[in-house]
């Protein structure tokens, strides 16, 4: 038996490889096998360098894919201000059949688009048809692949940024106005950054909500994506309070989601908050948005699957188009 091409896809590879458009159809993909049972899938694991950073590491396999991957991640909140990546992370490609190595790629990139792609999924489910403006909550990479989703499902216009560091707002204006052909304009505060948005990105490091819920609009819909761990949450109890929460796992939410444990654990709401997942929305089988004035909160702490389903399609594509640097065996 001929082994296929062992590739390793840098940043720009997977950049190529993964239009945002694909990848959200194969974030939409990821969601409906989740929920149908088709994919193994453990709770990450988890670890601490103390007082530097956490390191993860999340395996995953789908019945439908024939494939599995494997993603290693470090997150060191020091590192910005030492010139350095926050996230750095790689993910391992394996044939399920007879576990050859099939590639390995940049997992900073690959997380940042099929983190972007699940909540362009989840807008274009969720946020009413006639949205077109944007606010997003940080100015990484992160918050930049949040934006390009949307606008990959929403005829935007406007999107405002805000972010504690104004140089990385001003920058995140500069490149993603004329990238995306729309207006992208720094706010000052963030309650001109919500005062009339239709749909909310958080994509931030921080341990305490990041806006006001007095701010927010009725029927706004909210991706939150920022906030993984129990002491961290980017949403403010009140408006998960009376939102319609949606979560990419039930089970990893009611393990990582500080946005929901933490008014959970206030008495706040019930764990009924929890039950509603992207993947029961996407097949029909559960109530996504139920009236034009609602908010809509998407909570997604990140799975497994859509590295799985990112790394297969980024494979594919290159594979195809020729690109990628194959590695000896």
């Amino acid at each position: 038996m001929t082994r296929p091409p062992f590739l390793y896809l840098e940043g720009d590879d997977v950049r190529r490889a993964l239009p945002m458009i694909s990848a959200i159809e194969a974030m939409r993909s990821a969601f409906k096998d989740l929920a149908n049972g088709a994919v193994d899938m453990p709770l990450r694991t988890r670890f601490a360098s103390p007082g530097k950073g956490v390191v993860l590491i999340m395996p995953s396999r789908s019945a439908g894919s024939a494939r599995l991957a494997l993603k290693l991640l470090t997150l060191y909140e020091g590192n910005r201000a030492a010139g350095l990546p926050l996230i750095q992370a790689l993910v391992i490609l394996i044939d399920a059949e007879t576990g050859t190595l099939l590639s390995i790629l940049d997992g900073a990139a690959l997380t940042a688009l099929r983190t972007g792609a699940a909540a362009g999924a989840a807008t274009d489910a969720l946020a009413r048809p006639d949205a077109t403006v944007a606010a997003i909550f940080g100015a990484g990479v992160q918050a930049r692949a949040q934006l390009e989703a949307v606008a990959a499902v929403r005829p935007l216009r406007e999107a405002r940024v805000f972010d504690p560091d104004k140089d990385a707002a001003a920058s995140f204006a500069r490149d993603m106005s004329p990238k995306l052909g729309i207006v992208v304009r720094v706010e000052p505060d963030t309650s001109s950054a919500l005062r009339g948005a239709d749909i909310v990105g958080t994509a931030t490091t921080s341990q305490t909500p990041v806006f006001d819920d007095r701010d927010v609009a009725d029927g706004a819909h909210i991706n939150a994506v920022g906030a993984y761990q129990p002491e961290k949450a980017e949403i403010p109890p009140q408006t998960v309070c009376r939102a319609r929460v949606i979560v990419d796992q039930r089970e990893a939410a009611l393990e990582e989601a500080g946005d929901l444990l933490q008014p959970l654990a206030a008495g706040l709401i019930g764990r009924d908050r929890f039950e509603t997942e992207l993947g029961d929305v996407l097949l029909g089988r559960a109530e996504g948005r139920r009236s034009a004035s609602e908010i809509t909160l998407f909570k997604s702490v990140g799975l497994a699957v859509q590295d799985l389903y990112a790394a297969s399609l980024a494979y594919e594509n290159a594979l195809r188009a020729g690109f990628g640097r194959e590695l000896p065996r």
